[in-house]
């Protein structure tokens, strides 16, 4: 699989709708050593090659890729507090 890092507005879009975001990982399959699936955890920034970084609940600190990993936004959830 080839990597292209996507334009400005995709990662702009991304910052807008993920930053400061809950999400549950479903999986990195491409990781050696990934995060365990239905960890949560919060996007903390969006890099300049649209990774998404995550502050995960169990202490880990490991970016997304997406379109690489798969994961779900969690909806009533807001920095580790139930809405």
């Amino acid at each position: 699989m080839r990597f292209r890092i996507p334009p400005d507005e995709v990662i702009n879009n991304r910052r807008a709708r993920y930053l400061g975001k809950r999400i549950e990982l479903v999986n990195m399959p491409q990781d050696p050593h990934p995060v365990e699936p239905g960890t949560k955890g919060t996007v903390t920034d969006i890099d300049a090659i649209g990774s998404m970084l995550v502050d995960w609940d169990n202490g880990q600190t490991l970016s997304l890729i997406p379109g690489v990993d798969r994961f779900n936004l969690l909806k009533g959830e807001l920095n580790g507090t139930d809405d």
